[in-house]
């Protein structure tokens, strides 16, 4: 079986006493049959910093952005397009809207994000968005950038069944974290069972949102196992089979060409 955490951040987790390096990280992951790391970066230093964290491997590829909740200082759109053009980059992100902790930076949250639209259309990559408390502008943005050009996730969903039909007639994928698992989450689930399984993802968004019976650990890809086989019950299919379609869902969104994404 071959499980892929679609959105981790390995730059955020504990070196100093859960994990010896990042071969620990994935050593671990690999032992629940997550094999391939998407590893996100949220800032322009902060992609370079975890680029020399990581370094290259066979298992691990790179998004290149500017978080939503990281507007408080300009950055050049030019620096941007030009790391994200890198080997090893498949994706533009995370970007998108996040008007519940700073809405004090919607200007300049709106058109970050525009931009990261405008350099995955250019780049051929698709974007990997972020939205809390912004939807409408979210969806309005998605489209007036012509997003279908270069295909995107929304990443650790959260809305409701609606938005995952606007999403979905975008041509969007939509992936699920460990939020999925929360007791209070009952809308979440709804939207998990109307999204068709050739349209899902599954992450963990390490090392936040560890999925339950690990809330209040600290996240880490590993734990893709577990959003998984819940996912699986949910969507009345396999585990085997969820793994296998998220996989072929993951290598077709970033263009990551198959015989990488095989079971091992």
């Amino acid at each position: 079986m071959f499980l892929v955490d679609s959105h981790c951040h390995l730059d955020g987790l504990d070196y100093q006493s859960l994990h010896k390096d990042v071969d620990d990280v994935l050593t671990k992951a690999a032992a629940r049959d997550v094999k391939f790391c998407l590893a996100v970066a949220t800032t322009l230093p902060g992609y370079r910093t975890l680029r020399d964290l990581v370094g290259e491997r066979a298992n691990v590829v790179f998004s290149c952005g500017v978080h939503p909740l990281n507007q408080d200082e300009e950055y050049e759109y030019e620096a941007l397009r030009q790391m994200a053009a890198e080997e090893g980059v498949v994706a533009l992100g995370e970007t998108g809207l996040d008007y519940f902790y700073t809405p004090e930076t919607k200007a300049r949250q709106q058109d970050s994000f525009a931009q990261h639209i405008r350099i995955g259309r250019e780049l051929n990559k698709p974007v990997i968005v972020h939205t809390r408390d912004a939807r409408e502008d979210t969806l309005a943005i998605l489209r007036d950038e012509k997003v279908t050009e270069c295909g995107g996730v929304l990443h650790c969903f959260t809305e409701d069944r609606e938005t995952a039909g606007k999403l979905l007639d975008l041509g969007f994928y939509i992936s699920f974290s460990g939020i999925v698992t929360f007791r209070n989450a009952e809308q979440l689930r709804e939207a998990a069972r109307y999204v068709p399984l050739d349209r899902i993802l599954v992450e963990t968004d390490s090392p936040y949102l560890a999925p339950v019976p690990h809330r209040g650990k600290e996240n880490q890809p590993a734990m893709t196992r577990d959003v998984a086989e819940y996912m699986a019950v949910l969507k009345g299919v396999s585990l085997e089979q969820l793994a296998q379609q998220t996989t072929e869902n993951f290598a077709t969104l970033f263009h990551i060409d198959p015989s990488r994404l095989q079971s091992a």
